[in-house]
C-alpha cells in the first residue's frame, strides 16, 4: 500500500528545492548523498531521501535557519518533519 504524503513530506520537498536553489550546497548535498542529479531526480519523493536533506541542513545551522526563514517556518518544524520521515 503506498505511503500518504504528509506535512513532513511538504516540508521536505520544499527544503529540497530551497537546497537545490544553490550551486555550491546542492553540490555538497550530491557529494553527500553520493548521488548524481539524475539519482536525486528519480528519488526526490522518497521519506529517506528527504529526511537526509533536512539532515543536512541540520548539520549546518545557518542553512537551517536561512531555510527555515525561506519556507516560513521555525527551525524546528524542519527537524520535526526530519524525525517524522525516519519513522515512515
Amino acid at each position: 500500500m503506498p505511503r500518504m504524503e504528509t506535512n513532513a513530506d511538504a516540508i521536505a520537498l520544499q527544503a529540497l528545492v530551497w537546497t537545490l536553489g544553490d550551486p555550491g550546497r546542492a553540490s555538497r548535498l550530491l557529494d553527500l548523498t553520493g548521488l548524481d542529479p539524475e539519482g536525486l531526480r528519480a528519488r526526490a519523493g522518497e521519506p529517506a531521501l528527504l529526511a537526509a536533506t533536512l539532515g543536512f541542513l541540520e548539520a549546518h545551522e545557518p542553512d537551517l535557519v536561512a531555510c527555515a526563514e525561506a519556507l516560513s517556518v521555525k527551525p524546528a518544524e524542519l527537524v520535526a518533519a526530519r524525525a517524522e520521515l525516519e519513522r515512515a
